[in-house]
């Protein structure tokens, strides 16, 4: 049973969690030659105080970029 663990900064809707989820589920599906009830797929999602890139948490480069 494969297993899917995505790990990303929060912030997207639950209707875009959904499709990136049912995207990858169809393309392990359609490419390992799984059956789809037996994939799992699982977001993990960090606040963006909790993520850094470059030395800048994620709310500073939000800030830097002005939005």
């Amino acid at each position: 049973m494969p297993e899917v663990t995505i790990n990303m900064a929060a912030g997207r809707t639950d209707e875009q969690k959904a499709a990136i989820m049912r995207d990858i589920t169809t393309a392990i599906a359609t490419h390992a030659g799984v059956d789809p009830e037996n994939i799992v797929i699982q977001i993990n999602e960090a606040p963006l105080a909790h993520k850094m890139k470059g030395g800048k948490t994620f709310v500073e480069r939000k800030a830097a970029q002005g939005k």
